[in-house]
């Protein structure tokens, strides 16, 4: 018995070694540079520092992280209740629209909204066109609004699928039982159901708020350069001032904020829900019957498309608008439609040797996210594998999992800078860096959607497959691998989907002749003209529509029962 105990602790520990070695060298030692570099610019000319180009950032990082989970609450728990208790058409096309904002790429988002909200937006030409004025009515971009407004787009569908996960399997006898009791609906819901759902809401709103505190490209792109986060504040001072130590200080303090969240995330993610009466979301869910019912989701329903899809049907057909440059100061007007846009992206018109075609830059991510998928999946499946038994471990190694997920994506890649920069490790040149980055934070969503499929496995039909000769190799491939499948696809197309979008550290680490498509198109909407622009939007709508192929597959494919992200 203590022999056998001793082989699977050795296993274990075989299990983790890859993994954590992966992130010994590309996670932690990247951090450390970055820790090693803001302390030594701290200590080593702390007179010199002007203090407020830490504090102001930091202040408005989180004053703008706190207004954002307030309002992504306040429209996703009315959208999880939706979710999970009623049924009506188009449910599931729905569900899978309001999940591409999660993971499009911030450069996306700044395009769909200007597509719809900019200078030039759809709903700007109409109100001009309408009432006959010569400038544009509201003004979106560089505003506070803009920020707020791209975040609820961001991340609402977090709120959905975990609040309403967890909402769709509480026990209905308990609100019965408080009805009977003489309880109203509003002392039900804040008595029964409310402190039911808590540990999901907690953890729901943690890691929105972590999201938004690490936000990037929707400051730099719809914010403007008046509102500055740590995240813009550190992507400034490292590569446009050059000033790393004041890069490493900002990245230390926002490093400490993130990884204090992600451990209280975790620790909250381990308590979790715990289903009274776990149901399917046929049992849970029902068609509206009363009027009030059939308006009140006919309204909801309404708001979410308004909401979460018009920017990215704006983006849609601003990328087939024919567009001119105009007399004013508008910029380029439509004129009509065209697929101009899209058949530029296999030319260059310029012939210019330091030119890379869009369609170059769409190769380069299908590349790195091959390598992601190859990265994440062989490390994934050994931690998926070792989480599968319980022991002390485990507790202590799990949570190391989810860090790379809450660390900003800007210091990640400052820190690959830093680190790789010179023996025995130059790496800094090298096209792999990025897929190691991409892979990092692809992990933790792969090893979440293995390790429930993987302890799903019945022990008895390995132990009969073992009695009837065969060895333990076939017994994983004809026993393991069948079964969780689905779940490899599934975790497949998370780091596939995934690595497409990702632009925060990506934006340190691709070299000038191999970016990816979220840095071209960030290179094409910086450019001034009518057709860097069009090019940019037709390929942010490619990416867009790669990326809801991605989730269509990860619906159909995911396994009943496992979690939501």
């Amino acid at each position: 018995m203590i022999a056998r105990g001793r082989l699977a602790r050795q296993r274990e520990l075989l299990l983790w070694a890859l993994p954590l070695l992966f992130l010994s060298v590309f996670f932690f030692y990247p951090l450390y540079s970055v820790l090693r570099v803001g302390l030594s610019g701290a200590l080593g000319g702390l007179e010199q520092i002007d203090l407020s180009q830490v504090w102001d950032p930091l202040g408005f990082t989180i004053w703008q992280a706190i207004l954002s989970t307030l309002l992504t609450l306040l429209v996703g728990l009315p959208a999880a209740y939706l979710f999970s208790h009623f049924e009506f058409p188009g449910k599931q096309l729905l569900r899978v629209l309001t999940t591409i904002p999660f993971l499009l790429p911030t450069v996306v988002v700044a395009a769909a909204f200007n597509s719809l909200l900019g200078p030039n937006g759809w709903i700007n030409e109409a109100l001009m066109g309408l009432f006959g004025l010569s400038q544009p009515p509201i003004h979106f971009l560089n505003t506070l609004g803009a920020i707020l407004l791209a975040h609820v787009f961001y991340n609402t569908t977090i709120v959905i699928r975990m609040v309403g996960n967890a909402w769709s399997h509480l026990d209905p006898r308990l609100e019965q039982a408080a009805r009977v009791l003489g309880a109203g609906r509003g002392r039900v819901l804040w008595d029964v159901t409310l402190p039911l759902l808590r540990p999901a809401l907690l953890a729901a709103a943690l890691l929105v708020f972590i999201f938004d505190f690490t936000s990037f490209g929707v400051v730099l792109l719809l914010g403007g350069p008046q509102f500055a986060t740590l995240e813009v504040s550190i992507y400034i001072q490292a590569l446009y001032l050059l000033n790393l130590p004041m890069a490493g200080l900002l990245s230390l303090v926002q490093l400490l904020c993130t990884l204090g969240m992600t451990v209280a995330y975790t620790r909250w993610v381990e308590g979790g829900i715990t289903p009274v009466m776990p149901r399917s979301q046929a049992e849970t869910a029902r068609k509206a019957r009363k009027s009030v019912e059939k308006l009140i989701v006919g309204l909801m329903v309404a708001f979410l498309l308004v909401l979460l899809v018009s920017p990215l049907a704006a983006l849609a057909m601003r990328s087939v608008a024919q567009l001119e440059a105009n007399r004013g100061e508008r910029g380029p007007v439509q004129t009509g439609l065209t697929l101009d846009y899209y058949r530029e992206l296999f030319i260059n018109r310029n012939e210019s040797w330091f030119y890379v075609p869009p369609i170059d830059a769409a190769r380069n991510s299908l590349i790195y996210a091959g390598a992601t998928v190859v990265i994440s999946l062989t490390l994934g499946a050994l931690a998926a594998t070792a989480l599968t038994r319980r022991s002390t471990l485990n507790r202590v190694l799990d949570p190391l999992l989810m860090l790379p997920l809450g660390t900003s994506a800007v210091t990640l890649g400052l820190g690959f800078i830093v680190a790789f920069n010179h023996p025995p490790l130059m790496l800094i040149a090298s096209p792999v860096l990025v897929p190691l980055a991409h892979s990092l934070v692809a992990l933790p969503f792969v090893v979440r959607s293995l390790q429930p499929a993987l302890a799903a496995i019945p022990q008895q039909l390995r132990s009969a497959a073992a009695v009837l000769g065969a060895s333990p190799w076939r017994v994983w491939r004809e026993v393991d691998l069948p079964i969780v499948m689905r779940a490899v696809l599934t975790s497949a197309t998370f780091a596939f989907t995934i690595s497409l979008g990702e632009f925060g550290a990506t934006s340190f680490l691709a070299r000038p002749d191999y970016p990816t498509l979220p840095v071209a198109i960030y290179r094409f909407l910086s450019q001034p003209g009518a057709l860097n622009y069009g090019q940019a939007l037709a390929m942010a709508t490619l990416l867009m529509i790669i990326t809801g192929a991605g989730i269509i597959i990860i619906e159909r494919l995911r396994l009943p029962g496992v979690g939501e992200f």
